[in-house]
């Protein structure tokens, strides 16, 4: 279960939009799912790319956050290097974030989708974040 005190409550409608769910989330591992479907395609008919960026970045930067919250801080990206491994026309997709390295200042994160039905990898990713203090707040 996600540290719900820890996650911001508004989401942005983008992230809204992408469908992303995140099913446990800690300063250590987060897991999830997204059903891919015909609003994340090309013009091509499979999954866009940015799809996949788009949740390495989440899912590294909302458990990367959860890392650092207790010192006053969040993760913002500095790098995200997302591979393209499979093509897809849909499915429920599985993602896991996993530490590589958790530093004072930097972490590093490797997150993995992959087609649930099938266990072929989708995609997988690497995010380096920078841990900065929490905007004050008024």
């Amino acid at each position: 279960m996600a540290d719900t005190a820890s996650i911001p409550k508004t989401e942005s409608e983008f992230l809204a939009t992408l469908g992303f769910e995140i099913t446990e989330a800690t300063g250590t591992a987060l897991t999830g799912y997204i059903d891919l479907n015909e609003r994340h395609f090309t013009p091509w008919g499979v999954v866009h790319g940015g799809v996949y960026a788009t949740i390495v970045e989440t899912a590294g930067s909302i458990a990367g956050s959860l890392a650092v919250a207790d010192r006053g801080q969040f993760a913002v990206g500095l790098n995200n290097s997302t591979d393209f491994l499979r093509a897809s026309t849909g499915c429920r997709a599985r993602v896991v974030a996993e530490p590589i390295i958790q530093g004072r200042t930097q972490q590093l994160w490797l997150v993995e989708i992959t087609d649930e039905g099938t266990g072929k990898d989708l995609a997988r990713g690497q995010l380096r974040l920078q841990n900065v203090a929490l905007p004050k707040q008024d």
